[in-house]
C-alpha cells in the first residue's frame, strides 16, 4: 500500500464523520422543530392560564388543575365537546364508508379493465386530484345550494366521500402488484368480473384498502373549511367547534365580549382531544399503513 493512500484514509474518515455529523444536526433539528411544540402541548393542560405563560414551557402542571381545565372543557355549552367529536366521527365514518365502495373498484377498473374512455377517466383523476380543496368550497357550495342541502350532514359528507387520490392509489397498487394472470385464471375457471374482483382481488387489496382508509379518514377529520362553510353551530365538526374554542380565549382575542371564556389550558386541552383519535387509528393500523405503501414497489 502506497504513502498516497494511507494519507488519504485520515481524509475519507473525516469526511465521513463530517456528513454523519451533518446529517445528525438536521435531524436533530427536524426532532426538536416537531417534538417540542407537541410536549408544549401535552403539558399545558396540566396547569393553569398564569402559569402557562409565565411559567417554565416544559414545567409539569399538577392533577388538579388538568381536572380543573378538564372540567371547564366538558362544561363548556353542556358538553358541546362531545357534540363536535360525535359529528367529526359520523361526517369522517360515513364519507369512508362512501369513499372505500367507490375507490377501489375504481381504481381496479382503470388498473384492470379495458373499456371506452379510460384513458380519458384516469387523467381526469389525476387532473382533479391536482386542484386544492379550498378552491372547489365555492362551487360544491353553489352546488349544494341550489339543491338546498346546505347545513344537512350530507352537505359535508357528500364531498368529503369524493377522494381522487384514493382511486389513484388503488389504480396504483392494482397496476403493480396483483398479477393479470391470477384474474385470468379465475375467468377461465367460469369466475364473473364481479367475482374476481370481490373473491380475487379484493383480498389481495387488504394494504390499499387500510391505507385508502386512513388517508381518507384523516383527512375528513382534518378539514375545517368546508364544515365551516355548510354545517355552523352544533352540527359542526371538532375542528371548527376548534376555532369557536379559540374566538372565546381574550388573549387570541382581546374584544371578545361573549359571557363565557376559555383559558389557554382548556383550549389545549380540546387540542389534544381532537387529535386523540386519528394518533389512535394511526398506532392500531400502521402496519397495515407500511403494507400499503410498499406494495407497490415492485411490479411482479
Amino acid at each position: 500500500m502506497s504513502a498516497t493512500d494511507l494519507s488519504r484514509r485520515p481524509r475519507a474518515r473525516a469526511g465521513s464523520w463530517f456528513g454523519q455529523g451533518a446529517a445528525g444536526l438536521v435531524l436533530l433539528a427536524f426532532v426538536l422543530f416537531f417534538v417540542v411544540p407537541i410536549v408544549w402541548l401535552l403539558l399545558a393542560p396540566t396547569k393553569d392560564g398564569r402559569e402557562l405563560l409565565l411559567g417554565a414551557p416544559f414545567s409539569v402542571g399538577g392533577w388538579e388543575q388538568f381536572a380543573a381545565n378538564w372540567t371547564s372543557l366538558t362544561n363548556y355549552q353542556d358538553g358541546l365537546i362531545w357534540v363536535w367529536l360525535g359529528n367529526s366521527a359520523f361526517y369522517a365514518g360515513a364519507a369512508l364508508v362512501i369513499t372505500l365502495v367507490i375507490s377501489i373498484p375504481a381504481g381496479y377498473a382503470l388498473a384492470l379493465t379495458e373499456f371506452p374512455g379510460r384513458r380519458i377517466l384516469l387523467a381526469v383523476t389525476l387532473i382533479v386530484m391536482l386542484i386544492p380543496s379550498t378552491a372547489l368550497v365555492l362551487p360544491i357550495f353553489l352546488e349544494l345550494s341550489a339543491v338546498r342541502l346546505v347545513g344537512s350532514p350530507l352537505s359535508v359528507i357528500l364531498p368529503f366521500s369524493f377522494f381522487p387520490f384514493g382511486v389513484y392509489l388503488t389504480y396504483i397498487y392494482f397496476s403493480t402488484t396483483v398479477p393479470r394472470t391470477l384474474l385470468d385464471a379465475a375467468r377461465i375457471d367460469g369466475a364473473g368480473e364481479f367475482r374476481v374482483f370481490a373473491q380475487v382481488a379484493m383480498p389481495l387489496a387488504t394494504p390499499v384498502i387500510a391505507l385508502v382508509g386512513f388517508f381518507s379518514f384523516v383527512g375528513n377529520w382534518n378539514n375545517y373549511f368546508l364544515p365551516f362553510v355548510m354545517v355552523p353551530g352544533r352540527k359542526a365538526p371538532v375542528q371548527v367547534g376548534i376555532a369557536e374554542l379559540l374566538s372565546n380565549v381574550p388573549q387570541f382575542n382581546p374584544t371578545n365580549a361573549a359571557s363565557t371564556t376559555i383559558d389557554l389550558p382548556t383550549l389545549a386541552l380540546a387540542t389534544v382531544i381532537s387529535v386523540a383519535p386519528v394518533l389512535l387509528i394511526f398506532l392500531f393500523s400502521q402496519r397495515f399503513l407500511v403494507s400499503g405503501m410498499t406494495a407497490g414497489g415492485t411490479k411482479e
